[in-house]
């Protein structure tokens, strides 16, 4: 009988988006997949192809926000997994983070074989250690990880991020063309400046072009100080669309503008281009928009590259800074469907 597969990624949206070629690879080879993720990740999860069950848990040993250790949460998790019948376990975790504190609550929940990309020693938390490869990308990575274990992407499947469409949202009529301008970002750091933004999207609407600017529930201030007073070409959707909905939205956009953050993978989910705003505070060959067409802006080069800071402890964001509004739209040009080019 093909095993029941556990995978494991306990951060954000975006992550959890960058993980389902692995979970694609892993229900190829079991007879059912559960996805363990966090709160932060947990609409991501239930748009991934190949996830049968959902178990969420806020690891305060990976959420960027933590609350204290709770003994009765977590040995809780012990139980609820214990009641799985969990054969086997993949954890996926950023060159960044360690695994074991997840694969020691797998051992306690009695998963016969955990398999981690781990650098510390584990002592006997794991069965398969893998080793990163710093030249892949976090897709590659985790495919990595699986293979190791013989799950692969099956015939016909090229790899590329996935969701399960839902066609949950329409375009204003005549709307049949329209960049999105997502200002927001899960780490303020990765973020170009309002002012730029608001600055982009004026040129677009000037060029003629309509703009759907986008963000969550606790960015509705910032997307309507993006888009202005409300005027023809310009929808504000800040707030207005669950995870689901915001693929449509990206779905039917030319070009989505948008930071190292959970929309830039969404993006590219949907096939969309991305225009990339990409500090640097992470390496872009590992997360850069993957399967693609992408223009990457952002000085990637910067002396202080690679951070990892929330929030940019230099004077004036030099890495973003230098980011043009007339570059992107530049590159927004680049990046259009030929048919537009040509009309």
């Amino acid at each position: 009988m093909k095993p029941h597969v556990l995978v494991a990624r306990l951060d954000n949206d975006g992550d959890v988006l960058l993980a389902g070629p692995a979970i694609r690879a892993a229900a190829a080879g079991a007879r059912r997949v559960t996805l363990l993720c966090g709160p932060r990740g947990r609409a991501a999860a239930a748009l991934l192809p190949g996830v049968d069950d959902i178990v969420v848990h806020r690891a305060p040993w990976i959420d960027p926000e933590p609350e204290p250790v709770s003994r009765q949460a977590t040995l809780g998790l012990v139980d609820q997994l214990a009641g799985l019948g969990v054969d086997q376990a993949f954890v996926l975790t950023s060159f960044h983070q360690s695994p074991l504190p997840t694969a020691l609550l797998l051992r306690m929940a009695g998963v016969g074989t955990v398999t981690a990309t781990c650098e510390d020693y584990p002592g006997s938390l794991l069965d398969v250690r893998h080793r990163r490869d710093p030249g892949l990308h976090e897709v590659e990575q985790a495919l990595s990880l699986l293979a190791r274990s013989g799950y692969r992407l099956p015939a016909g499947d090229d790899g590329r991020l996935a969701v399960e469409r839902d066609a949950g949202w329409s375009p204003p009529a005549g709307w049949e063309r329209y960049v999105v301008v997502h200002p927001g970002a899960s780490v303020p750091a990765r973020a170009w400046s309002p002012k730029r933004h608001a600055a982009l999207v004026d040129a677009l609407v000037e060029d003629g072009d309509r703009v759907v600017v986008t963000g969550g529930p606790d960015e509705r201030e910032l997307t309507a100080w993006v888009a202005g007073q409300p005027r023809p070409g310009v929808l504000d959707l800040g707030g207005e669309t669950e995870l689901a909905q915001l693929a449509e939205v990206i779905a039917g956009a030319d070009t989505v503008v948008v930071g190292n953050t959970g929309p830039a993978h969404l993006a590219a989910a949907v096939a969309t281009p991305v225009v990339s705003l990409f500090a640097p505070t992470v390496p872009a060959q590992w997360w850069r928009p993957w399967g693609v067409p992408h223009v990457l802006l952002g000085d990637q080069e910067i002396g202080c590259a690679q951070c990892r800071a929330r929030h940019c402890p230099v004077s004036g964001h030099p890495c973003l800074s230098g980011v043009s509004v007339a570059q992107v739209v530049d590159a927004i040009r680049r990046l259009a469907p030929m048919e537009l080019a040509l009309t």
